[in-house]
């Protein structure tokens, strides 16, 4: 490898890097953080997993996973390979050569970006940060984050970025429960603040990872990913719409959608539903346009979008009033059972799932409300707490309407059809058994 610039503390990094000799600290063991760390770890580094919250190191510790997409087997093996190990200690910060910042970065309460965790961990790291480090930031954020606070930061140390310490941005893209793709075959991007910057973070990441695109500038990266996940949240307010539209008009969505998606070029599937959820697709719209608002420009095709999709729940708890309403029912008494409270299938996950809402929305309106998940044992929803039923002929046949949120695979949706009073399905998964006057579709 060309350096671009070259220091000592450049050729002792990538050197630490080739020889998988660096020890790397991954910050925050979520969704995210821990399975970039036991991949980096499988790979051959000496990897610290770092978090604020005790309960989590010691969970790893004791070799017990709480993410979908890493198992106990998993687990054990790095730590008996002596390879990983969890702290809630931050002075492992100033002791690693890598160190990626894997926090969350919600929204306020107005929606605007809440980088509380991101400030936290900075300053963690501007009080450590020591030369021949590389600090990656992957928590999903606005676009200059990374060289409008970290940078400034890390600088008041007197170190010099690119020749001292390496400071990039390398966007996460983990899709929880999919099968398909994972950490280390989903490609890469990576944007430095120097070329060197870049060029050593690339190095790393390609000693675990499939692909590795290196852009020009932190912001780059950043906006990369808000671009992914808004092109999708604008495409699933189509669906949304289409969905809407096509209801007045007497026409099956999903058929239209099918026929469309035929066409070889030109066209990619998107799929109307209750709502959207996750880390990604609620909150990385609002990350944009919070940031466009700022340079003066107002995103009004984002801004729709979120608006559509964000009335989703509301139009769902109509189509159960409407189903309720065909059996002479009221909405005020019935027993509305509620499948799936992750935000979508086989995960654990429900963060910004549209169940919430939907469950909240069914109770104020005086509904009682059940849910079963087997991936979601127990919910706190406004000020209800909730666990979660298991999913019987005779749970089935006793509510008043079933409601199809999430299409886990566990769920057997013959034998709820066969024993529902009605069922309203906003995911398509009964399409097979249209026959029945009892399915209503979103």
């Amino acid at each position: 490898m060309t350096l671009v610039t070259s220091s000592d503390n450049s050729r002792l990094i990538i050197e630490a890097i080739k020889t998988h000799t660096a020890q790397v600290c991954v910050v925050g063991l979520g969704y995210v953080g821990l399975p970039m760390a036991l991949a980096f770890a499988e790979a051959g580094f000496l990897v610290h997993g770092f978090d604020v919250d005790p309960r989590k190191a010691e969970s790893l510790h004791a070799g017990k996973s709480y993410i979908t997409d890493v198992t106990d087997d998993q687990l054990q093996r790095c730590i008996a390979s002596g390879k990983f190990q969890a702290t809630s200690n931050p002075d492992i910060l100033g002791i690693v050569d890598v160190i990626l910042i894997c926090v969350p970065t919600p929204l306020s309460k107005s929606k605007d970006p809440d980088m509380t965790a991101i400030l936290s961990a900075t300053s963690a790291m501007s009080a450590r940060v020591r030369s021949g480090q590389l600090i990656v930031l992957e928590s999903t954020t606005y676009p200059g984050t990374t060289e409008e606070i970290l940078l400034p930061a890390l600088s008041q140390s007197g170190l010099t970025i690119g020749v001292d310490f390496f400071l990039a941005f390398s966007p996460e893209r983990i899709d929880p429960g999919n099968i398909n793709f994972s950490i280390k075959t989903i490609t890469k991007v990576v944007g430095g603040v120097t070329s060197v910057c870049t060029e050593v973070a690339t190095l790393f990441y390609q000693q675990a990872i499939e692909k590795v695109v290196p852009v020009s500038s932190p912001s780059v990266a950043e906006t990369s990913k808000l671009l992914e996940n808004t092109f999708r949240s604008v495409n699933i307010g189509l669906a949304n719409e289409m969905a809407l539209i096509c209801e007045r008009l007497g026409i099956n969505v999903w058929e239209v959608i099918g026929a469309a998606a035929t066409k070889p070029f030109g066209f990619m599937p998107h799929y109307p539903g209750p709502g959207i959820g996750g880390h990604c697709i609620p909150l990385d719209p609002h990350y944009l346009s919070w940031k466009a608002r700022l340079s003066g420009y107002e995103p009004k095709f984002i801004s729709l979008a979120s608006e559509i999709n964000s009335a989703m729940p509301s139009h769902v708890v109509d189509l159960v009033v409407h189903a309720l309403n065909d059996q002479t029912r009221s909405v005020r008494g019935s027993q509305i059972l509620v499948l799936g409270a992750a935000y979508k299938p086989n995960i654990s996950d429900y963060r910004e799932s549209p169940s919430l809402e939907i469950i909240e929305m069914l109770h104020h309106q005086g509904a009682e409300v059940s849910y079963s998940d087997p991936h979601v044992p127990s919910l706190e929803v406004g000020d209800m707490s909730l666990i979660s039923v298991e999913l019987t002929d005779d749970v089935v046949s006793g509510a008043d309407c079933v409601l199809i949120v999430t299409h886990h695979s566990l769920f057997d949706f013959e034998a709820i059809i066969r024993n529902a009073k009605c069922v309203v399905d906003t995911r398509n998964v009964t399409r097979k058994f249209s026959g029945s006057e009892k399915i209503y579709f979103l």
